[in-house]
């Protein structure tokens, strides 16, 4: 997950719209099967998380190398914001994003004999939920800028790992990502979200993505240390 490397403009919105449409597939999908196999709500969302957790670091490693693997409108954010990608590039992504990740509704729907799309009635708002939306943005953007700084080989597991812990640690179950809350408000399963909650959650995510551009864009930058010399001199 970095700056788009240097491939084709269409294969890189493919590898975006791919990424994305897996994603969004095995979250809707995992949801869908750990309902049916459990009534026990804290099984469900385990059985929600670990494959989301799994399938970031698949996905990451393998499609990273073709277009940075943002799969995240607030990560493609992020990257504009930072230089790293052209304004035009980044809307593209977006879409390329959105796209994909209505796709892996779609996918998730048909594999298990629902129909295409079903509006969300599940309801997430509230300030708790907001709050924990834009903790869940600042951290994933915070966690991609310091794997990107110090080991950029860790990110695939980094992301995971992060998003796995955040599933339980905030009160929204850490969306993080506007094409996923997008593509959630079109599946009324156990991991959607009401449409009409959807602005809210997507504006969260973003401020987030913007406060760790900023924070971690002076954190990670080591500044200027004073010699021995200059330390002992005042200067």
């Amino acid at each position: 997950m970095s700056a788009p490397p240097p491939f084709d403009l269409p294969r890189r919105l493919a590898a975006e719209a791919l990424g994305t449409g897996l994603l969004v597939a095995t979250v809707i999908g995992s949801g869908i099967m750990a309902e049916r196999l459990t009534e026990d709500a804290a099984l469900a969302l385990l059985g929600n998380t670990l494959p989301t957790g799994a399938i970031l670091v698949v996905l990451i490693t393998v499609l990273g190398p073709i277009s940075g693997a943002h799969f995240n409108p607030a990560v493609t954010l992020a990257f504009w914001l930072r230089r790293a990608i052209g304004r035009d590039d980044a809307w593209r992504y977006v879409a390329a994003q959105l796209a994909g990740g209505l796709a892996g509704t779609l996918a998730a729907h048909l594999m298990f004999g629902l129909s295409p799309f079903s509006l969300s009635t599940h309801v997430r708002t509230g300030p708790a939920q907001w709050w924990a939306e834009v903790v869940a943005g600042f951290g994933l953007v915070g966690v991609i800028l310091g794997g990107l700084r110090f080991d950029a080989r860790a990110v695939p597991w980094l992301v995971g790992l992060f998003i796995t812990a955040a599933y339980w640690f905030t009160a929204s179950t850490s969306f993080a990502n506007p094409a996923v809350a997008l593509a959630r408000a079109f599946t009324d399963t156990f991991s959607g979200i009401r449409p009409v909650d959807v602005p809210a959650f997507v504006l969260a995510e973003c401020l987030g993505a913007v406060l760790a551009t900023a924070l971690f864009g002076w954190l990670l930058n080591p500044g200027t240390r004073p010699t021995i010399r200059g330390a002992l001199s005042g200067d």
